[in-house]
């Protein structure tokens, strides 16, 4: 840990938009008349992005017309006997209200405890902290991470449980922080008056109403700040959110729903293509920036508010080598807020955290002209080398890309061939993570990434003759585009980097798609040469809906191919998820399982080369995951939860449907990474 002066810390809070707290030497007792009144601070109090000597506190105390100067207490015990920093912050319109306060001179990986108060002595609720432990520091850390919440069709009795366990965790197991991965609010909005089916079997409750908004088919979305306002806001009343942004400090990216479903850069698209839209991206930004408490600037470097850049939504019609757009509305838009950025957590971890958004280029396989890869007779599927073509663009087979693609009979344009190689970094955040990356010297380098990296795919070629029309592609099949998974040109670059500099204890944690998957990142399958260079956890969603669910409601039940995803059972409430199967094993595996209903004699028709580099995959799963490393091991251990359609009221959050650990010993520079799994408790049927 590098010191700072008192000088430096107060440029370093204006730079983050921050008031400043500078800790005392010498605790002394609370000298503030502070009673508890959580109904004027509605939305709780939250801690981000802890460092060794310092942390960022947060709250909102809405008003009148007139700012609130608030008073922020920082002390060494719940009782606030041993008071160890004080500071001033306003709460004003301008920010929404919301209050940031960068609070510096603080001891290594110490439990602390804050409360905001106004003047007339009415005071926040009592909110915990931890700030990281020093560099050197040898012990073991557990942190936990999650992704994907919308508590307006589902429950987040995901952090009531982890409350319930890390309350009861020995000292030395609770965990450190919470990594948000993204999702953290859902821009897309149905009013239940629009969907009175209500969504698949949830209820859709009304707590989103949007100042203005835009309606698009059934659902509702933001078109400024105060729209994206309103979701923070509601979504924080929710008491389960509230209370773990009061017991730890969050450490937060977003993925695509904090600004557009189908966003990249300041481009969103309904389904009628891309539409610029510079200034909601800045919105967007600004929501963000003002609701959660991190180590992001903006370049306005405000103390008060986030100065926003005037924009125009405005054609985006240039874009350089590495697929930025170059109008200079876009480059003000995505250049509001840099929010990737790197901490550091004892001996043991770097968290190296990436924006896969802002700076991504257009994903190919999501244009139109690739629609001729998909059909409805192999639903999901695309094949794999046209994936691979079309990311590579002008890249491919050493810059001698194909005119066409084959599909079955047909010959397909190559409409990427004269485009550069598809980016979801960009290139300066992956300059900037590479180096990095290099540059550690914790045990273990934790690439904290909004997506996941682990290549899905099936073996439609091995498909029995007669069942369906013959496959169209070559050999394997990928699920679509979209994030690193499909990216191959850029993570084979990121993946050569590590083995080539023969960097060891490469891991990812990642969000987004609604399921719980362990395994190795590598840059190829077979038959290609595969070589694990890291292990990679993604973790379910803490309520969204994912594809099983999706499935059970919407896939034809007379589908030729439906038990490649679904098996029937009579009796039964709910089939079985056999794309859990299809993913790790191939389609003969889930033929079989569909036939017998036996997960032994299906596993045994495994095609071993389908997916070596899985060790877990449940599409099905909620919950949240714990990572703990130490100079022996990386553990992530998922807390998988039953489906949440209703908030429990159970002091625990209510029931477990399963809790698998998968482990890495440290391997050596230059040796493979090997995975291990244990079922501790449950069933996770046929994902393990």
């Amino acid at each position: 840990m590098t010191s700072i002066s008192r000088r430096d810390f107060l440029s370093l809070a204006a730079a983050l938009g921050a008031s400043a707290a500078w800790g005392r030497l010498r605790p002394r007792p609370s000298r503030v008349r502070w009673t508890e009144r959580r109904d004027l601070y509605p939305e709780g109090v939250a801690s981000g992005d802890p460092r060794a000597d310092s942390v960022v506190l947060w709250t909102r105390r809405p008003g009148g017309a007139r700012p609130i100067t608030l008073t922020l207490e920082v002390a060494e015990d719940p009782a606030f006997e041993h008071v160890v920093a004080t500071a001033r912050a306003v709460a004003a319109p301008e920010a929404d209200w919301t209050v940031r306060v960068l609070v510096g001179r603080l001891t290594p990986g110490r439990e602390l405890w804050y409360r905001f108060c106004d003047p007339t002595g009415a005071g926040s609720r009592v909110g915990r902290t931890i700030t990281a432990p020093a560099d050197d520091d040898p012990r073991a850390l557990r942190f936990a991470f999650v992704s994907c919440q919308d508590p307006t069709i589902g429950a987040l009795n995901a952090y009531r449980r982890m409350i319930h366990e890390d309350q009861r965790a020995a000292p030395d197991d609770r965990l450190a922080f919470v990594l948000h991965l993204g999702d953290f609010v859902y821009e897309v909005v149905n009013y239940p008056e629009d969907r009175p089916q209500g969504y698949y079997d949830r209820t859709i409750r009304d707590l989103v109403r949007y100042p203005r908004g835009q309606k698009i088919s059934d659902f509702h979305v933001p078109v400024d700040v105060d729209d994206y306002r309103s979701l923070y806001r509601a979504y924080l009343h929710d008491p389960d959110l509230q209370d773990a942004r009061a017991r730890w400090p969050f450490v937060c990216m977003w993925d695509n729903h904090e600004f557009s479903w189908h966003g990249w850069q300041s481009l969103q698209n309904f389904g009628d293509g891309n539409v610029p839209a510079q200034t909601r991206k800045v919105a967007a930004n600004q929501a963000w920036w003002e609701y959660q408490p991190a180590r992001v600037a903006t370049p306005g470097k405000s103390l008060d508010s986030f100065r926003a850049p005037r924009v125009a939504d405005a054609p985006i019609t240039r874009f350089d080598e590495h697929g930025l757009g170059q109008e200079r509305h876009n480059l003000a838009a995505v250049g509001s807020l840099t929010a990737y950025r790197a901490l550091r957590f004892g001996r043991h971890l770097d968290l190296l955290i990436t924006d896969q958004h802002s700076y991504r280029s257009e994903e190919p396989a999501s244009r139109p002209e690739a629609d001729a890869f998909t059909s409805q007779e192999f639903p999901q599927l695309v094949p794999q080398e046209a994936l691979e073509i079309l990311d590579a663009g002008r890249a491919w087979d050493g810059g001698r890309p194909p005119a066409s693609i084959r599909s079955g009979d047909r010959e397909v344009p190559n409409f990427r061939r004269a485009e550069p190689p598809q980016t979801i970094l960009g290139a300066a955040q992956k300059t900037w993570f590479l180096d990095r990356l290099r540059r550690s010297r914790a045990t273990w380098k934790v690439w904290g990434n909004s997506q996941g990296v682990l290549d899905w795919r099936a073996d439609p070629q091995n498909l029995p003759a007669g069942l369906t029309k013959p496959w169209p592609g070559a050999g394997y099949a990928g699920f679509g585009g979209g994030d690193p998974s499909t990216a191959y040109v850029e993570r084979a670059e990121i993946y050569d980097v590590v083995a080539r500099e023969r960097i060891a204890g490469f891991a990812c944690v990642s969000g987004d798609r609604h399921s719980f998957w362990a395994g190795t990142m590598a840059k190829a399958l077979p038959p290609a040469a595969f070589e694990p260079v890291g292990v990679a956890f993604i973790t379910g969603s803490i309520s969204a809906a994912g594809m099983v669910e999706a499935f059970e409601h919407r896939f034809p039940k007379e589908h030729p191919l439906r038990a490649l995803y679904l098996a029937d059972r009579p009796g039964a409430p709910r089939p079985d998820p056999t794309v859990n199967l299809l993913l790790r094993h191939g389609v003969r595996s889930c033929l079989e399982y569909a036939a017998s209903g036996d997960p032994v004699r299906a596993r045994a028709q495994s095609n071993r080369d389908n997916a070596p580099h899985l060790t877990f995959v449940d599409m099905g799963g909620h919950g949240y995951a714990t990572v703990r490393v130490s100079d022996e091991a990386i553990e992530s251990e998922f807390v998988c939860i039953p489906r949440p359609v209703t908030r429990s009221e159970a002091s625990d959050g209510g029931p477990l449907r399963y809790r698998v650990v998968h482990r890495a010993e440290r391997w050596k520079p230059g040796e493979r990474p090997v995975l291990t799994q244990r079922v501790i408790e449950g069933d996770p049927g046929l994902g393990a």
